[in-house]
């Protein structure tokens, strides 16, 4: 089964990925914790993601998808994967179809996380103030969500379409986010 864990940045998409890691034995492609290592690689390309992301751009199409479709064998071997934090654009979405299609594959279920855009600045904040991690600072917080408000919102038509879209509230604890994922994960499989 290949799942996509769709909300903002801070929707809680992470922390529910890790659960189903665990529960269900699949593979997380989390682009956060891919663009992040090629930072801390030190290498051209993370020099490059590092700008980007501390101006609170999103990365460029083409490094995400080169990433995802290097994750794509190990992802398979496992029975499925977890999309966290990708597609964020109609054409990630497309080349995703593409990619998983060509392998005879496909995407069965895309989860979007509903949460309040004040409460996600609130748990950045007490995030920040944690943790330091420069995508967590608040003004960069700013940016990210208005580009995920406007370039990534209408990927919900696109998956609607497609009768793949299953909405639950991420507002509640993590455990009601879980139960309520795991709701529309085992419908998918029965």
């Amino acid at each position: 089964m290949n799942l996509i864990l769709f909300g903002p940045p801070a929707a809680g998409k992470g922390t529910q990925a890790k659960r189903l890691v665990e529960s269900r034995r699949m593979v997380q492609l989390s682009t956060g914790d891919m663009l992040r290592a090629a930072i801390a690689s030190g290498s051209e390309l993370g020099q490059k993601v590092d700008g980007i992301i501390k101006r609170g751009e999103l990365v460029s199409d083409e490094i995400v998808i080169e990433l995802i479709e290097q994750r794509l064998p190990e992802t398979e071997a496992a029975g499925g994967a977890i999309f966290d934090g990708f597609p964020r654009t109609l054409a990630q979405a497309q080349a995703l179809d593409e990619m998983l299609a060509q392998r005879g594959k496909k995407i069965d279920l895309v989860v979007r996380l509903k949460v309040d855009d004040e409460a996600l600045m609130q748990r950045i904040a007490g995030r920040f103030a944690e943790s330091g991690r420069p995508d967590d600072n608040p003004d960069s917080f700013k940016v990210r969500l208005g580009a995920y408000n406007a370039q990534t919102k209408p990927l919900l038509p696109y998956y609607e379409g497609q009768g793949k879209l299953v909405e639950v509230d991420g507002m509640g604890s993590i455990d009601t986010v879980a139960a309520a994922i795991d709701g529309a994960l085992d419908g998918v499989t029965a």
